[in-house]
């Protein structure tokens, strides 16, 4: 009997030993399984198929919740999904599982600070800090977020322990400096820049211990300070600047302009820079500073072309600059310069097209304009800017065809369309087909029923010919009720309904037009006018009468004068 129980019990053991084993080869299949997933979603992620990797990552914890690769992975996805609850969630259990894993604890407090959790930020990077506190990036980061919460003796105390580990560099100084400015400690803001200089001169601090300087209208010491800091790097942007900016309050322009030739000049200054200074020099410019030394701004913007000639910001700034003082002719060579040399930039064709268009310079315009609808064929605008060149050079029938071809290239954009027909409409009223004008207003008017441009001359085309008045009346109202202070559309609606013998209520449209700039219009003018007169204020009639025909220069109204004459024989004056 006991030889048979050792057999059985060995046998069990055996087959138990074996089951085991299986178990075990079967938990590390699973586990090389799961291995390879997250490898593959590291790759996925990294690649920016950030759902791939999600199902990789599920696929994990299923098998693995405990998982902490898993889970931060997870975390990193919901973060780029814009999910930052869940990928908090992740992430705090990933932080669970792994304590001593920095890039976990550093990647949860990042999404603390972005997340407006400051307080839960700071307490996880000071621990960081208290197990890594050789590693700045951690001090920097609570800088950070001690500045946030304006706990500005921290960020002084975390600088000082930067500097014990570190020891001194010029990042740590200026954050000091910025520190005590904020705290209206400026002499000892400036002390720091001082002491810091004494050991490691530098053109950036000595640039702002200038700035400084030039702040308190300390000039010579400001002067003495870049002077050093252009000694260092003779071509320091902010030294330069801030020189320049000493002699132009000093009146001292020679120096001014000398100063900011070097500037423009300089190989080594971003040409970004460059352009962003002298486009704020083209839109603060004082005319009387303009007129007085306009060749020597002539040649800062001309030296600038001359370093960058196929720089795109220096061109369009130096176009900028000739165009608004009033030389077209050399601002719209620069624009077509830059145009020429990035045919594929929009902004670039824009302005130049845009400049042709201000010099009116139709033909030109229009040649333009197809070249760049060649290249940007879904941009209505150009196609709209060859409608206006047309326009101004007298031919409405090609207004209409290309106005045609505007509305059948962009037929599915109803906003084109409506002002392509809008344009058509306009346009046969003024080749006095007024047939076929109401019919491009009525198929503008089924795609849009409230597109005020069309109702309002739809409207006033249709007072004109004296019929269908309500109809006019009740397409005008909608154009006031959606621009109450649009002084043409009260004009149109006031007149409609003097039309109509409602010549009380069509003056309290007039007086509101009054407001907002129907003085300006002769038409408008003309229209108070005769309300008035039907309503017998013959001497305030009178008074706008003559407003009216002084804004008449144009002999906008070939009738009005003869017309006031018959009017005023009428009443006997």
């Amino acid at each position: 009997m006991k030889k048979i129980a050792v057999i059985i019990y060995s046998l069990v053991f055996l087959v138990l030993s074996v089951q085991s084993l299986r178990s075990q080869d079967r938990t590390s299949r699973l586990r090389d399984t799961a291995e390879s997933l997250l490898i593959d979603a590291v790759q996925a992620y990294d690649s920016g198929a950030t759902k791939a990797a999600m199902d990789r990552l599920s696929a994990i914890l299923e098998t693995f919740p405990d998982d902490d690769a898993a889970h931060y992975y997870m975390g990193l996805c919901h973060a780029r999904l814009g999910d930052p609850d869940s990928s908090l969630k992740e992430i705090r259990e990933a932080v669970r599982l792994a304590p001593d894993n920095y890039w976990y604890r550093d990647r949860l407090a990042t999404l603390y600070a972005m997340t407006g959790q400051d307080d839960q930020a700071v307490e996880v990077y000071e621990g960081l800090l208290a197990d890594f506190p050789r590693k700045t990036e951690i001090h920097y980061s609570l800088v950070n977020l001690y500045a946030r919460q304006n706990r500005l003796d921290k960020v002084l105390g975390t600088l000082d322990e930067i500097e014990r580990v570190m020891g001194r560099d010029e990042t740590t100084a200026l954050a000091r400096y910025d520190i005590l400015m904020h705290q209206d400690k400026a002499d000892e803001a400036f002390a720091v820049l001082e002491e810091f200089n004494e050991d490691f001169p530098s053109p950036q601090v000595l640039s702002m211990m200038g700035d400084a300087k030039a702040a308190d209208d300390s000039d010579s010491l400001a002067m003495a300070y870049y002077d050093q800091a252009l000694a260092l790097d003779s071509s320091y942007a902010p030294a330069l600047i801030g020189k320049s900016e000493v002699y132009r309050m000093n009146r001292s322009f020679d120096g001014f302009f000398n100063t900011l030739e070097e500037f423009v000049s300089s190989p080594s200054i971003p040409v970004q820079a460059k352009s962003q200074y002298l486009s704020n020099l083209t839109q603060f410019i004082d005319p009387r500073f303009y007129q007085n030394f306009q060749p020597r701004l002539d040649s800062l913007y001309d030296n600038g072309v001359k370093a960058h000639p196929a720089d795109s910001s220096m061109l369009l700034t130096a176009g900028t600059y000739f165009f608004r003082s009033d030389r077209r002719d050399r601002g719209v060579e620069l624009f077509k310069t830059n145009s020429d040399l990035y045919p594929d930039d929009f902004n670039a064709r824009a302005m130049y097209i845009q400049s042709l268009s201000y010099s009116e310079d139709w033909n030109t315009l229009l040649k333009a304009s197809d070249e760049a609808y060649a290249a940007f064929p879904e941009e209505p605008a150009f196609l709209n800017m060859r409608v206006m060149a047309y326009y101004n050079l007298g031919d409405f029938q090609s207004v209409i065809s290309e106005s045609k071809r505007m509305a059948e290239a962009f037929k599915d954009n109803p906003e084109v369309v409506v002002s392509a027909l809008s344009m058509i409409g306009d346009t046969y009223h003024q080749l006095d087909n007024g047939k076929e004008a109401f019919a491009a207003y009525e198929k503008a008017l089924k795609i849009d029923p409230e597109y005020a441009p069309v109702l309002n001359n739809y409207a006033y085309y249709l007072c004109l010919t004296g019929k269908k008045l309500k109809k006019a009346a009740a397409m005008s109202k909608v154009t006031v009720e959606q621009e109450p202070d649009n002084a043409t559309y009260l004009d149109t609606y006031g007149w409609i309904l003097h039309l109509l013998k409602k010549s009380q209520e069509a003056k309290s449209y007039f007086k509101h037009a009054m407001l907002y700039g129907g003085k300006d219009s002769a038409t408008i003018l003309d229209h108070y006018a005769e309300v008035l007169y039907s309503l017998g204020e013959y001497d305030l009639a009178k008074v706008y009468w003559d407003d009216a025909v002084k804004k008449d220069t144009e002999n906008e109204i070939p009738d009005l004068v003869e017309r006031i004459g018959e009017r005023m024989k009428a009443i006997g004056r």
